[in-house]
């Protein structure tokens, strides 16, 4: 008997091992046919997730600048004889918005922001870095209420231009500019409404996005931070916000700019942006640098900013040739940048510390000024 259990117990072991060999072999083969039906399932699409209001803003931020301006107005006139009278200047400030639209400086605003300004006038652009120069008013479009701004600056971020036309009522928008002068702000909205013209798409843009004055000329962007409008105007009848503003959209905006600038171009010489003296004869050439032989146009100053000043002209330099034209009076130089056009890129030659110096200078937009020999 003991050896019959001897034997039965001897023999389990290799009855246990194959059981438990099959089991495993069928657990394999059932966990095979799960993963094959898994890999055959389909794979929920990845959620896009959209950018959030912050990040959609501090996009088109750097895009808006702050447009702020004196203007010079007669506020009287005074007679001081039968036969002659005098005007009494005053000055007053104007604030408003612009939206930095191309690398080459061209900003978009209200043709309201500059109408006063277009004869007299300092103003000045703010980015949002902080940066400040003066500008220039180019070209203006009353019917459409805008204007265009030139400014001689690097490193600048134009705004990405979005597709009005796809706007609905109800969707979201932000209002960006600079309000009653206490810098950069934002307000959100919807586009309450859409004013369409039979024959170029949508002719005005309604939104309830606070336009407060200081706005006007400032971006209406969309929810990708894409620009749809320009803010020109509220509804007001106390003068402040009532929830009713209007921007013009941007399709008119850079379509109407496109054709102002090329009109401005066709129409202005290019601007260097220096300030010169006469030109250095065997006297003064001798007087300033010690040798009698140095002809050309001294620089007295260059513009904060300008064509001259970006392309590494300095006060002090010797402007000695303009392109394949050596200088050798005033006359001379300004017909050579006269005959050009703003945008042109000219190779100026100048005179540093005993040696030549060429400068390729992209010109801009502006008066060139020349300070003349008096007569003794």
């Amino acid at each position: 008997m003991d050896r019959l259990l001897k034997t039965m117990q001897f023999l389990s072991w290799p009855v246990m091992t194959g059981l438990l060999f099959a089991i495993v072999i069928l657990q394999y083969q059932q966990l095979e046919r799960i993963n094959a039906r898994l890999d055959q399932s389909p794979v929920p699409a990845a959620i896009d997730t959209p950018p959030s209001f912050a990040e959609v803003i501090a996009a088109a931020a750097p895009s808006v600048v702050a447009i702020n301006a004196t203007s010079f107005n007669i506020e009287s006139v005074e007679r001081e004889s039968e036969d002659r009278l005098n005007f009494i200047l005053g000055e007053s400030a104007s604030l408003g918005s612009g939206v930095i639209v191309s690398e080459q400086g061209f900003i978009l605003t209200n043709y309201h922001v500059v109408d006063t300004l277009l004869d007299m006038f300092d103003t000045e652009v703010t980015l949002s870095d902080g940066r400040s120069t003066p500008a220039t008013v180019v070209a203006w479009d009353q019917e459409n209420d805008l204007a265009v701004l030139h400014i001689n600056m690097d490193n600048l971020t134009p705004i990405e231009v979005g597709d009005e036309s796809k706007l609905q009522v109800g969707n979201v928008a932000f209002a960006i500019g600079y309000p009653r002068n206490i810098g950069q702000s934002v307000s959100q909205g919807i586009i309450s409404a859409i004013s369409v013209n039979s024959e170029n798409g949508v002719a005005m843009i309604q939104t309830d996005a606070a336009i407060n004055p200081g706005n006007s000329g400032g971006a209406l962007i969309n929810r990708e931070g894409k620009l749809v409008g320009i803010n020109s105007s509220i509804f007001s009848e106390s003068g402040t916000f009532e929830g009713i503003g209007f921007a013009t959209p941007a399709s008119v905006a850079i379509s109407a700019m496109e054709e102002m600038v090329s009109d401005a171009i066709a129409a202005n010489s290019g601007y260097l942006g220096v300030l010169t003296g006469e030109a250095l004869d065997e006297q003064s050439s001798q007087l300033f640098f010690g040798v009698d032989n140095i002809r050309g146009m001294l620089v007295e100053s260059v513009d904060s900013g300008g064509a001259a000043e970006r392309a590494g002209i300095e006060p002090g330099d010797v402007i000695t040739r303009v392109e394949d034209s050596a200088v050798v009076d005033a006359q001379n130089i300004m017909m050579e940048i006269r005959n050009k056009k703003p945008g042109d890129t000219v190779n100026v030659q100048v005179y540093r510390n005993g040696q030549l110096f060429n400068f390729p200078t992209t010109l801009g937009f502006g008066q060139a000024i020349i300070i003349e020999p008096q007569d003794r």
